[in-house]
């Protein structure tokens, strides 16, 4: 295997209201739609999010037989912005659905800021940065 910086990532999960979903993503959070599929009867549904240009992107997936997601605490999407989060963003975030939770483990409440999504998968809008060394 070669895995390389140009290796692309995808972090794909279940949700049961794709519209709720992306309310959340791209009105609250920001992010964009980079692909959307509309099913044909039985055919899954999905939902790509992400930036153009980056090398990773968000599926959010419904199932023609819904499968109802099972989030812990533990399952993050962490965001390091590099500067606490805007005001206007968390309230956004929770106008778009999210509710803020605190964070299982303590250390990203100390750094960030932790919401549940529409369906309970959590993300965090870190004040630090990524520092890749």
């Amino acid at each position: 295997m070669n895995l390389t910086r140009q290796t692309h990532i995808r972090l794909a999960r279940p949700s049961l209201d794709l519209a709720a979903a992306e309310r959340f993503y791209v009105d609250g959070a920001g992010l964009q739609v980079l692909y959307r599929h509309h099913p044909q009867q039985d055919e899954e549904a999905l939902l790509m999010l992400g930036l153009p240009g980056t090398g990773w992107h968000l599926e959010l997936t419904r199932a023609s037989v819904p499968l109802r997601p099972s989030p812990t605490p533990e399952d993050l999407l962490v965001l390091y912005l590099g500067q606490p989060a805007p005001d206007r963003t968390l309230r956004r975030l929770q106008a778009h659905g999210g509710v803020r939770v605190p964070a299982l483990n303590p250390y990203w409440d100390t750094w960030g800021v932790t919401f549940a999504d529409p369906d309970g998968y959590r993300l965090v809008l870190c004040q630090r940065l990524w520092l890749d060394s």
